[in-house]
């Protein structure tokens, strides 16, 4: 008697796994001083569904001029399309990053880093605008620094935001 070939049940398959975009980060090149300009126009093609290119972020750092980064699941020839069509856009550039080389743009700098007592600072805004004064005290926490103006005959300390001062000579640099 032979025995009967029973096909073995096949074994069984894992759930499929779907499908994970891995993001990619590239930078774009642009016209010096049209950093935001290239970002609301990549924003607005987007919208309008100019192009079909998927975006996830776009990231205009200070610190970063002339260039603007794009978050996107797409290929490098994809951005490429894309950057053909926004006004002021130049190039992309070759390879991509990752979020480890672009974090520290996500993370705010107190605008009274850099400053420290004994710097000599120009006055920016306000009823003293012009004017030369040393810094006194640093208030990293409300971002104030506390200055005497340079020329003044009684010193007089004067409380002012970090973002109405530029540094004209560093403590460290005399």
């Amino acid at each position: 008697m032979t025995q009967s070939q029973t096909p073995t049940p096949a074994a069984p398959q894992p759930p499929a796994v779907p499908e994970v975009f891995e993001n990619r980060i590239f930078a774009i090149k642009t016209t010096s001083k049209q950093e935001r300009t290239v970002a609301d126009n990549i924003l607005k093609a987007i919208e309008t569904k100019a192009t079909d290119v998927k975006v996830t972020a776009i990231i205009v750092p200070n610190e970063l001029q002339g260039y603007v980064l794009v978050e996107t699941p797409e290929k490098m020839n994809r951005v490429e399309q894309l950057v053909e069509l926004i006004a002021h856009a130049r190039a992309v550039i070759k390879g991509e990053t990752s979020l480890a080389e672009v974090g520290h743009f996500l993370i705010p700098k107190p605008v009274v880093s850099g400053i420290e007592e004994g710097t000599i600072v120009e006055l920016i805004a306000g009823p003293f605008k012009g004017e030369k004064a040393v810094v006194k005290r640093v208030d990293s926490a409300k971002e104030e620094i506390t200055v005497e103006l340079y020329e003044s005959v009684v010193p007089i300390p004067i409380t002012v935001r970090g973002d109405n001062v530029r540094v004209v000579e560093k403590f460290s640099d005399r």
